[in-house]
């Protein structure tokens, strides 16, 4: 068998992999005749506009700071909304852009004698009332979201809701009547209240318990306003596709997996009705429930090999932007004329990517110590032989998963000579509800567990060097690689940490204000950090002199779970990363691990960006990480390095 070699594979120029993408996030006009996307103006991240008729591709905006990466289109056709915020801070503001004049507003200014910082939500939009939206902003109280309407032409905001902490969100008609919102409860569920008028009687619809809260919610009303369509778990393992009658309570299952939990949903675009949904194997899967997409569904099926998403309709529903993942090449953009049967191509969101010899993404599955079975992804290096030095990449979240598909880190690692692992450890969603729940007040437990038992495996089946092995992650991923190189310090020669929490303890107590209503959920899943439940002091933590038994407990499993506590087990070199403006990991989580190792002397490389959030979105900054990165890894596990080190 021949093997390629370690210099007949190019070395391919981080640019490529982590710079800004050529073009991504593109939305269609409601009428079809227009598109809009993200690209680079001067550098910077910027919206485009691209008439289908004809005509040079010109930008809407000119930012010149930190970039735009969330924009769309009104539906009066009119406008395109885009949202931004300062530094990585998520204070999200609303922005609208004139397509036609080009003039810009922002929507969402801050009053003259606010208090706080506020952050917008987009609620709701309606095509029957195409100048209006419903947006959440926390002006009054930083932990809530209260409901304005805002008016597309004139600028206006009217407050018409107000919630309380408990409120995780707000439910609107097609007529952009607010009719439901969810709270959270003590335990961890959610209920679900409607009403069916302004100012009616708030009444219970639906109650979900801990275990089916995460995975069960209102997706939209039905055309008449009558019905919901939502994902719910109850009576089951996973979420299903219901249909559900608030007036006589019935719920009626339209689609599900024993196993797998609805992971995507397509709906006709002004009849609300449903057309297909997805589950998310080792790939998606598209299941038809609409015999009149049938063809569409095979014909853009059988277009591409990748992994199919419907990005958007036009309201006429004659044109659908979809776009194809595939885990060797760039994701493909194109619009599906439906009368036409035809795929008109659009762009690739990274075009240097085509013709490299990227590594394909491989689906398998782990057996971790208690018998429960791990998904994961594995990408070899498209060159040498096994057994490779191994980075064990973790996600965030947690509650999330990977996926198949593109991923610009796994392609690097392959690329410099590293077999890449990802894995879902017990408490990843997309599994069904057993799976979330295995990792309940697991984090450092028996998901770190999972994590270690994937570098046994690779380990065992020939694929990684036990000698040479990395953890890397950020967020959750972050605290799992510090976990990692504290609670199991001899499974790993280095380890990568980017915004990760060190200290369950400030951690908990210092998630942005508007999470309270996550609190309980918190508490369930992580830790509970003791509170006060009353009086003056209500929601703050506990005085020591306060303290139960109970509570004490609590505090002990929080800092035994912490790796801040355990640094001195440490025994492998680290690189942390952090953003100074990061408002849901806090900088001083970085800081506090660092001067721990410092302390002690181990080897630790610190970089902190001031302009930077939960992640590193600046071109510029994303480079010198992923170049310091690269050094590090090179030093300590010998894969190539694009400045020749290593």
């Amino acid at each position: 068998m021949t093997h390629r070699t370690r210099t007949s594979i190019p070395l391919i120029p981080l640019e490529t992999l982590f710079g800004n993408p050529d073009r991504i996030a593109p939305s269609l006009a409601p009428d079809g005749r227009r598109l809009t996307y993200v690209a680079p103006l001067d550098g910077v991240l910027n919206v485009f506009l691209h008439e289908r008729g004809g005509g040079q591709d010109r930008p809407l905006t000119r930012d010149r700071g930190r970039g735009i990466r969330r924009q769309g289109w009104a539906w009066d056709g009119r406008h395109v909304l885009y949202l931004q915020d300062r530094d990585g801070d998520e204070n999200w503001r609303l922005f609208a852009i004139d397509a036609g004049t080009g003039d810009e507003r922002l929507l969402t200014p801050d009053a003259p004698d606010q208090a706080h910082p506020v952050q917008v939500q987009i609620l709701a939009s309606s095509p029957r009332h195409p100048s209006t939206l419903l947006v959440g902003l926390n002006r009054r109280d930083e932990r809530v979201h209260d409901v304005y309407r805002l008016g597309l032409t004139d600028g206006r905001l009217e407050e018409i809701e107000r919630g309380d902490p408990t409120v995780i969100g707000w439910l609107a008609d097609h007529e952009l009547v607010v009719r439901g919102r969810l709270r959270s409860e003590p335990d961890g569920g959610t209920t679900l209240l409607m009403r069916d008028a302004p100012g009616a009687p708030w009444r219970e619809a639906i109650r979900w318990s801990a275990e089916d809260a995460p995975l069960s919610g209102p997706l939209r009303f039905t055309e008449d306003n009558r019905r919901l369509w939502m994902r719910d778990s109850r009576d089951r393992n996973a979420a299903a596709l219901v249909l559900f009658d608030p007036a006589t309570g019935e719920t009626t299952e339209i689609a599900s997996d024993p196993e797998y939990d609805v992971s995507a949903t397509a709906f006709h675009p002004t009849r609300h009705e449903i057309q297909a949904v997805a589950f998310t194997r080792a790939r998606r899967e598209w299941r038809v429930l609409d015999e009149a997409v049938r063809s569409d569904f095979e014909h853009l099926l059988a277009a591409d090999a990748g992994e199919l998403s419907l990005v958007d309709r036009s309201l006429d529903d004659r044109l659908w932007l979809v776009a194809w993942t595939r885990d060797d090449g760039p994701v493909a953009y194109a619009l599906w004329d439906r009368e036409a049967a035809r795929v008109e191509h659009l762009f690739v969101h990274r075009e240097a990517l085509v013709g490299l010899p990227l590594a394909r993404m491989e689906p398998v599955t782990i057996d971790a110590r208690d018998g429960l079975s791990l998904h994961a992804y594995l990408t070899r290096p498209p060159f040498g032989e096994a057994p490779w030095p191994l980075v064990l990449v973790v996600h965030g979240g947690p509650w999330v998963r990977d996926t198949w598909g593109y991923d610009p880190e796994a392609q690097w690692l392959a690329n410099r000579g590293y077999a890449c692992l990802q894995v879902n450890y017990r408490g990843s969603t997309g599994y069904g509800k057993a799976f979330l729940a295995a990792g309940d007040r697991e984090w450092g437990g028996r998901m770190q567990d999972d994590l270690t038992d994937a570098v046994m495996w690779a380990v065992q089946q020939g694929i990684a060097d036990p000698e040479r092995v990395a953890i890397w992650g950020g967020s959750y991923g972050g605290y799992a690689a510090l976990a990692g190189v504290t609670f199991t310090p001899g499974v790993y020669r280095c380890g990568v940490s980017i915004v990760g929490p060190s200290n369950l303890l400030t951690f908990l107590d210092s998630v942005p204000p508007y999470w309270e209503s996550f609190r309980a959920m918190l508490d369930r899943r992580v830790g509970r950090l003791p509170r006060y439940t009353d009086g003056e002091r209500a929601g703050q933590v506990k005085l020591e002199a306060d303290l139960t038994d109970e509570d004490r407990r609590e505090l002990e499993f929080l800092r035994a779970r912490s790796p801040l506590f355990h640094a001195d087990r440490v025994r492998c070199p680290m690189l942390i990363a952090q953003g100074a403006n990061d408002p849901r990991v806090k900088k001083a989580e970085s800081d506090q691990f660092v001067a721990a190792m410092r302390e002690r002397g181990l080897e630790i490389e610190y970089v902190v960006y001031e302009d930077e959030g939960h992640g590193f979105a600046r071109p510029e900054n994303r480079l010198d990480f992923y170049r310091r990165a690269e050094r590090f890894l090179a030093r300590h596990l010998g894969g190539r390095c694009e400045e020749g080190t290593g």
